[in-house]
């Protein structure tokens, strides 16, 4: 069980869409955005979990134009995300944001998120723990995740809106804004060239 409780640690503690978009909205949006992102986010991983769990994943991630399709979807709103990020909390920018993504933004990320399958699909289909119970070790596997999950996501947030309380100067913040969007953009590439397509 230690063994599994590292391996999601080490899994949700590496920028993802996940964490790079939830320390980006803290940083351009501020505490209550960001934590109804994260609300968002969540829902939508466990949604992937229980996706994963019954198969419904692997059935449609079988088919290729299918996951062609998904990563397009979330290379597309990473994108989107990352241009809104650099876009706001600066003086500099030509267009700023409107609004933050919000609840139905973090869920539709991780609805199309790849790495959230992957990952789901590595921590409930390996990692056996409780052989004589697959029930039970299903059920144990949701509290550990959830429970270092939702602790890691705080804390991206937290460096995010740390970074917004420090009132920096608009041309610092439209830096950082525009770093986090680039590291966003850094992952839409690795996972473009770690893709099958």
């Amino acid at each position: 069980m230690l063994t599994f409780a590292l391996a999601v640690f080490f899994l949700l503690i590496t920028p993802g869409p996940g964490v790079m978009s939830a320390a980006g909205v803290g940083s351009a949006f501020g505490a209550r955005p960001g934590v109804h992102y994260i609300v968002g986010l969540f829902i939508g991983t466990n949604l992937v979990a229980l996706a994963v769990v019954s198969g419904l994943a692997a059935i449609v991630l079988a088919n290729a134009e299918i996951r062609f399709v998904l990563f397009v979807a979330s290379a597309v709103y990473l994108l989107y995300l990352a241009g809104r990020i650099a876009l706001s909390g600066s003086r500099i920018a030509f267009i700023e944001a409107a609004k933050p993504p919000g609840l139905w933004g973090g869920l539709a990320l991780q609805a199309i998120n790849p790495k959230a399958y992957a990952v789901n699909t590595a921590l409930f289909s390996g990692f056996v723990f409780w052989p004589d119970s697959l029930v039970t070790e299903t059920a144990a596997k949701f509290l550990i995740i959830n429970g270092i999950w939702i602790p890691i996501h705080i804390l991206w947030l937290y460096a995010g809106v740390t970074l917004r309380r420090l009132e920096l100067p608009a041309k610092t913040q439209f830096r950082i804004n525009l770093i986090m969007a680039l590291s966003m953009v850094v992952v839409v590439v690795l996972a473009a060239f770690a893709s099958n397509y």
